[in-house]
């Protein structure tokens, strides 16, 4: 079995385990975004890379093995610079309002909130075509949760994808229809992973929008938005 140092730290894991994992096992927080326990591990949002070996290049911990005798710094100058930037990148293309745990990390790691000025944010429509949840893509950070829970990872209904490439990726349904005419069964599972409030329940965004309990209702059962 690997024998690793892990910040100091000299522990013993099973073949197959990942650098999270690990990290876990010894109780040393690396902080996640795409990452979750219900989804499969695709290393997509990096703002877990740690330092191995002082590589050349960081790894991120939930997919990259542990190597027997490995030496892996999960919070040095270069890993701290690294997600600070992920960070302020994020921050400057989408609105992280209600996304608390990336608030967190954001105030740990003092991100200059205003790094990329002439940043371009994502403006996206707020999606209310069900009586079920809404969808606001201008808080989407991409982590790809949502489809994988829909997919292989649990639902098997595969009623979102990707939509679009580069600066206008965005998720959507196939062929970008209605969630109504999707396979979408409602199940809830995508608003149940989403980190950031992108994918909200129907009550909860129309309290925050002010309508009344008769408005919600009528709201739910018809999939309109009120009219202004």
């Amino acid at each position: 079995m690997p024998v690793i140092t892990i910040d100091g730290q000299e522990i013993t894991v099973e073949n197959g385990t990942t650098i999270l994992e690990a990290a876990e096992s010894a109780g040393i927080d690396i902080p996640v975004i795409c990452y979750h326990d219900a989804t499969t591990s695709n290393g997509l949002c990096r703002i877990c890379v740690v330092d191995v070996n002082g590589g050349r290049l960081l790894q991120p911990a939930c997919v990259a093995g542990c190597q027997d005798g490995a030496t892996i710094e999960t919070r040095n100058e270069r890993v701290e610079r690294s997600r600070r930037t992920i960070l302020e990148m994020l921050n400057s293309a989408v609105d992280l309002s209600e996304a608390p745990e990336i608030q967190a990390m954001m105030a740990d790691y003092e991100v200059d909130t205003q790094r990329f000025p002439d940043a371009r944010p994502r403006e996206h429509k707020v999606i209310d075509d069900n009586p079920f949840y809404i969808r606001d893509y201008s808080q989407c950070v991409l982590c790809w949760r949502c489809v994988q829970v829909c997919a292989e990872d649990a639902q098997y209904t595969f009623a979102l994808t990707f939509g679009e490439r580069g600066y206008d990726t965005h998720i959507t349904t196939t062929f970008e229809v209605g969630m109504t005419d999707s396979p979408c069964v409602f199940c809830g599972q995508c608003v149940g992973v989403c980190p950031t409030g992108a994918l909200k329940p129907k009550v909860q965004w129309g309290l925050e929008q002010g309508l009344s309990p008769d408005e919600i209702r009528q709201a739910t059962r018809t999939g309109k938005k009120r009219k202004t």
